[in-house]
């Protein structure tokens, strides 16, 4: 990954974000690592829109995954350790083999990792399922569909990216009826953009990106969770 210093103390938030509610420990048959994606290269927003979904878009992903009955993903405590334990620093691209090493830190079956590219609206996402186990990946998988590539459908790329990826581990489609409502995409770049802030110990800017998540849909759980940390409840 590339960037300034101040991204590692960003993803550390990104996964203070993660609340146990959201990660539940279900024991599950598969539990998934969720390491940083990559912006590869995005045009047509503000720099700090992508910066967000840098953050953002792991963040729901790892949500979407902990939904599934028989899967889970790893609390934000164990990431965070393990992510320390590499050394994983904001310049250095996660492989597979660090991925693994990762993965097996923080007791995890599988490790995600992935990268993005926003064109003017039109998104790209990839994620590489990788075995925690043998460093090997099993599957990389992307919104491939023309028609699940408009930046408005951000919610239901992230839905989409996380059933190919429990399939990819070899588990049981979601349940009918398992999927939340759509959450805009306007509360999602507002929730991005409010872990950045709170990442740079910035609470009054992170504040009001959250509330403006939680005013384009209420029933953001993630961004009431991080309004809350940063009002110090």
């Amino acid at each position: 990954m590339k960037g300034a210093p101040l991204r590692t103390t960003v993803w550390i938030w990104i996964l203070a974000a993660l609340t146990p509610a959201s990660l539940a420990a279900q024991s599950g048959e598969a539990r998934f690592a969720v390491l940083p994606f990559e912006n590869t290269g995005s045009y047509g927003q503000d720099r700090e829109v992508f910066e967000g979904l840098e953050l953002g878009f792991p963040a729901l992903l790892a949500s979407a995954l902990a939904r599934h009955p028989a899967a889970d993903a790893v609390p934000r405590g164990a990431l965070l350790a393990a992510m320390r334990k590499q050394g994983l620093g904001p310049s250095q691209r996660v492989d597979a083999a660090a991925a693994a090493d990762v993965g097996r830190a923080a007791g995890a079956r599988y490790t995600v990792t992935g990268s993005f590219a926003d064109f003017y609206g039109k998104l790209r996402v990839n994620a590489r399922l990788v075995d925690a186990k043998t460093g090997e990946i099993l599957k990389v998988v992307s919104n491939d569909d023309p028609k699940l590539q408009d930046r408005s459908q951000l919610a239901a790329i992230i839905q989409a990216m996380a059933e190919r990826l429990v399939a990819a581990a070899g588990l049981q489609p979601f349940p009918v009826g398992s999927t939340p409502p759509a959450i805009p995409t306007e509360a999602i770049s507002a929730f991005g953009r409010g872990l950045l802030y709170e990442g740079r110990d910035d609470r009054a800017k992170a504040s009001e990106f959250y509330r403006g998540a939680l005013t384009a849909y209420p029933g953001f759980q993630e961004a009431a969770a991080g309004l809350e940390r940063v009002r110090g409840g």
